[in-house]
């Protein structure tokens, strides 16, 4: 009986020993902000072509001293390199593919007469050239685009730091609100008017 209720009591004072050890510390409101806006950040990256994301991502430390921006020149760099990613997410929205008869990937520009292919080696029909024209979908998409990578380079920590070094507390909330907001809008509007086209930095299609 004695071993029995000193098993018991064992019991009883590791039970809430180890309730203590297995329960996960709360987190801050800010830790919680931020493990959102890393989450938003990898969401949003997945809406825009791939080589502008992973080039901004890559240069984005270097170019801002890891959010320092240390002079003018530093700042100048990185809104050179907002612009000119920012073009090109707007731009790759208006290429597309095709596989010619070896299989191989061709990519071209799409125009309102059809598909002007960047490698001159390839071509196309007039019949299925006209099948990739200009559309209102793709102007859409490339606007969208823009705003998506406005709010990816907004939830970037460098870019913010290097842009907004002390923040006010209205700031910081903006800086969270406005990019997740703009992140929802485009992320309905890409699924309710998806596009078709697969184009550079774009998964390919297997036809």
């Amino acid at each position: 009986m004695d071993i029995n209720v000193l098993v018991q009591e064992g019991a009883e004072i590791a039970q809430p020993f180890l309730e203590n050890v297995l329960q996960k510390p709360e987190k801050t409101p800010g830790q919680k902000a931020i493990r959102k806006t890393f989450k938003g950040t990898a969401h949003l990256a997945r809406l825009l072509p791939t080589g502008s994301v992973l080039t901004f991502q890559i240069l984005s430390p270097i170019l801002t001293h890891e959010g320092q921006c240390r002079s003018v020149t530093s700042q100048t760099l990185t809104s050179s390199l907002l612009a000119v990613c920012g073009l090109a997410c707007f731009l790759l929205c208006f290429t597309d593919s095709f596989r010619d008869a070896r299989g191989k990937v061709r990519y071209g520009m799409v125009t309102f007469k059809g598909l002007w292919i960047i490698d001159a080696t390839a071509e196309l029909s007039p019949e299925e050239a006209a099948k990739y024209k200009l559309k209102f979908i793709d102007v859409l998409h490339a606007f969208m685009s823009i705003l998506v990578f406005g709010a990816v380079s907004l939830f970037d920590k460098n870019v913010a730091k290097c842009f907004f070094p002390a923040p006010t507390d209205e700031a910081k909330d903006l800086l969270i609100v406005v990019p997740a907001t703009i992140g929802v809008i485009c992320s309905i509007l890409f699924l309710a008017f998806p596009s078709k086209r697969h184009g550079i930095g774009c998964p390919l299609s297997r036809n």
